[in-house]
Formats: C-alpha cells, structure tokens, sequence
C-alpha cells in the first residue's frame, strides 16, 4: 500500500487570527462609545390637571380654539377630552359640545347646538328628560368617565368658577 502524503495542513488568515477578532471587537466598541448620543432623550409631561369648579362662562375657552384643551361637561362633571381633539374639537361631529355642557345633547341623541343651555343661564336640571333619555346619559358619563380624565365639576355662573381658581383636589384624578 503506497503511502500516501498527508492533506495539506489548512492555514489560518493573518487576518481572521483570534488575538485580531479581540483587537478589532475592543475597536469598535470604544467607537460605539465615542458615537451614541451623549444625552438621553427627555420626555416632556404636560402641565398638571387641577381639578376646578368650573361654571359655564369659564368652560367656554376649554373649545379648542381660544384653548389649545378641549374640555366638555356631563352631568356636572367637567372631561378633559383633548385626546379625543379629533371627535370633540373644532372640524370634529361633536365640536358643537367643546366648552359647554353637553349632557342634553348627549341624552337626546342630538348633536345640533340647539341641545346646548345658554352659558349666560342656569345649567340645564334636564327635569324634561324620559327615562330612556336619562340612561343613555348615563351610558355616556360612564364612556366618557373610562375614557378621559375629570378635570372638574360644573357650576352655576357666579359661584367659584376657574378665575377663582380654587383647586378642590389634585392633580387630574378620575372620579
């Protein structure tokens, strides 16, 4: 049986050595450090909800349009429904209810400004409303109430109102 040579020993790059790939990794991570950004970008919070009494004069702002907030009232409770600019502020179907008390609207199915109570008046006791008119109210406190923060509570003109600005509980609690 002849002999046969051995298989030719298989040689190693210079550049693939293992002291190399350490070299070349210890590189760029000292490149990566040099590079990334040297400040953590920040997070801007909004200004703090206080929760106000709020009449129907000092609600009128809360539009959207003289206020960048859009605010609306439910049975006596004051929404911030900002989130929602593009449903209850200016250009959306329910930017009729934006700054005012949107309970009669909202119980009557009605989006018209009509339902809307003069702000100079009393807020609407909404006395006339059926029993079915008062549980579809009832359905919307409770959308509006999982859905956006109270930010407030309505009352009658004259009484302490946002000029006042008399904080009755902290910062944006639901309630």
């Amino acid at each position: 049986m002849p002999h046969q040579p051995p298989p030719p020993a298989e040689t190693q790059s210079p550049n693939l050595h293992p002291l190399n790939l350490l070299l070349l990794s210890i590189a760029i991570y000292i490149a990566y450090l040099r590079l990334r950004p040297t400040t953590l970008p920040t997070v801007t919070r909004p200004p703090p909800i206080v929760y106000k009494r709020y009449t129907p004069l000092t609600l009128l702002p809360y539009n959207g349009i003289d206020k960048p907030q859009v605010y609306l009232a439910v049975s006596g409770k004051v929404f911030d429904v900002t989130s929602g600019k593009a449903f209850y502020g200016p250009g959306g179907p329910y930017e009729n209810f934006a700054g005012h008390d949107a309970s009669r609207g909202l119980a009557k199915g009605s989006f018209e400004s009509e339902m809307l109570t003069d702000p100079n008046g009393k807020i609407d006791g909404l006395e006339d409303l059926t029993e079915e008119e008062r549980n579809a109210l009832r359905e919307w406190e409770g959308h509006f109430g999982n859905k956006y923060a109270v930010v407030g509570e309505l009352v009658e003109n004259g009484e302490a109102g946002e000029n006042e600005e008399e904080e009755v509980q902290g910062e944006g609690v639901k309630r």
